[in-house]
């Protein structure tokens, strides 16, 4: 639930704001809808409500082609809601009560190993609980999955958790709490990423809003400016950023190559309103890239329909002639 308004509240203080708007979302979701506009083939796995907003999330998932077999309708707990403000500058503040989300179990998770199992990338975050959190990583670890997490809300984390880690995905709020560095520069996060390295992870990018974001791994030491663009809402961006990033590396682009992929596709979500209607197609990211500059304003996105949910048209999207396909790109994901 959004709010717009023309600056953010301080403690105590009551604004009154302008348009109010409705839209699915959760930063999982967001992350799920984000891969498969990118080109991923996704399967989400989530508790909602049996309510008006667990069939509108999953209508969501649904429009955009995304596997919702484990997803999980519970009667006992409504869906997980987020409160947002966001100012004229972009900037928002939220706050989320999970719901049925927060009781997303390692049960749960254990029924949908055949798809963590067979996944390219597991993509997760921590708005679901930590033991279901760390029953995926192990699953999907053991497996031989690259398993990417980003750390948001940031809490102190396992040494066993991050060691199975193929990617930690924090931003500069996250990198500080997670490793005591305040991170505010290319050098603080510098400091931060060799810190995250020294527990275990095998590689760190640590995203930096409109500074860009700091990639660090075996032999790869390299900060990637961000785009400048005229900012609308930065709700979901980097969501948005974390589902392509996942795309890109299941299928078999370099960290590098696949963190300007993702800086890309972020720079293009802050243009538009909203988290999940403001994530760009892979047409849209593609020609960015090609040629380096970004339209000062983008269309809604608006789901193709083609009488089968989606799904077949994302997939033929997905492999089309000239893409990457190492392994079938499916980006397994826990969120609310």
């Amino acid at each position: 639930m959004l709010v717009k308004v023309d600056r953010l509240p301080q403690s105590g203080e009551t604004i009154l704001g302008g348009e109010f708007a409705t839209a699915a979302g959760g930063k999982g979701a967001n992350q799920a809808v984000s891969a498969a506009r990118a080109g991923g083939e996704v399967t989400f796995i989530a508790r909602v409500g049996a309510d008006t907003f667990g069939q509108l999330a999953l209508d969501a998932l649904h429009a955009n082609g995304i596997h919702t077999d484990y997803v999980v309708r519970d009667p006992a707990r409504p869906s997980g809601v987020a409160l947002i403000f966001v100012a004229k500058t972009g900037q928002n503040s939220i706050a989320v009560a999970p719901g049925a989300n927060g009781k997303l179990s390692p049960a749960d998770v254990r029924k949908a190993k055949s798809a963590l199992c067979s996944a390219s990338v597991l993509l997760l975050q921590l708005e679901t609980p930590l033991p279901t959190v760390q029953a995926a990583v192990q699953l999907a670890a053991a497996a031989g999955v690259r398993v990417i997490l980003n750390p948001a809300p940031a809490r102190p984390l396992p040494a066993r958790l991050l060691e199975n880690l193929y990617l930690l995905s924090p931003n500069e709020i996250e990198a500080s709490r997670l490793t005591g560095v305040v991170v505010n520069s290319q050098e603080t996060a510098a400091q931060a990423a060799a810190r995250l390295l020294a527990r275990g992870v095998q590689n760190v990018i640590i995203t930096m809003g409109a500074r860009g974001a700091y990639v660090a791994g075996p032999g790869v030491r390299r900060f990637i400016a961000a785009h400048k663009v005229n900012a609308v809402d930065a709700t979901g961006a980097g969501d948005t950023f974390n589902g392509a990033l996942a795309v890109a590396i299941a299928e078999g682009q370099s960290l590098v190559d696949a963190a300007c992929f993702a800086n890309a596709a972020a720079a293009l979500s802050v243009i538009r309103l909203g988290a999940q209607t403001s994530a760009p197609t892979r047409k849209e990211i593609e020609h960015f890239l090609a040629a380096g500059k970004i339209p000062s304003a983008l269309p809604a996105f608006t789901p193709s329909h083609n009488g089968n949910n989606g799904r077949s048209g994302l997939t033929a999207r997905k492999i089309k002639k000239g893409r990457p396909n190492p392994r079938r790109t499916l980006a397994a994901k826990l969120a609310p």
